[in-house]
């Protein structure tokens, strides 16, 4: 009896453990939360920049509505979501601005708070990040 009972809760313990891991075909999308975290981190995001006085300049004279909008499509494509992105590229978007390496990393850092506040767990932060860092020769010294 006493052997069955451990073999039960064993069992269960497993299962529970199982249940924590991500099904290895959820898309990156579903796993932070689909649309409403993408909203939730673009939001946090605006409001990051909007109170960070080196990287605000740089937003200053922006359209924040289409920033939002443009924000969301393109991260909601880097993490295969059911988006397309119909703003500019990168290099378009950043041309002329002379971003600096600086303040690239201080809009990256703004970037985890925002995944932070919205409940993106670390391992997640990083897949999301790992996504956007191949576009970084697209944004600095520009």
């Amino acid at each position: 009896m006493m052997i069955k009972q451990y073999a039960l809760g064993l069992g269960i313990v497993l299962v529970s453990a199982c249940a924590h891991f991500q099904n290895p075909e959820t898309s990156l999308y579903d796993q932070i939360g689909g649309k409403a975290a993408i909203t939730q981190i673009t939001d946090n995001f605006i409001r990051q920049i909007e109170f960070d006085r080196e990287i605000f300049p740089y937003f200053a004279e922006s359209n924040v509505d289409r920033f939002r909008e443009k924000f969301e499509e393109h991260l909601c494509v880097q993490v295969n979501g059911p988006c397309e992105y119909t703003g500019d590229d990168m290099l378009a978007v950043h041309k002329g601005m002379n971003i600096t390496e600086a303040d690239f990393n201080r809009t990256v850092d703004l970037l985890i708070n925002a995944m932070t506040d919205a409940n993106v767990p670390h391992r997640l932060q990083n897949r999301i990040l790992a996504k956007l860092a191949p576009m970084r020769s697209e944004m600095i010294y520009k």
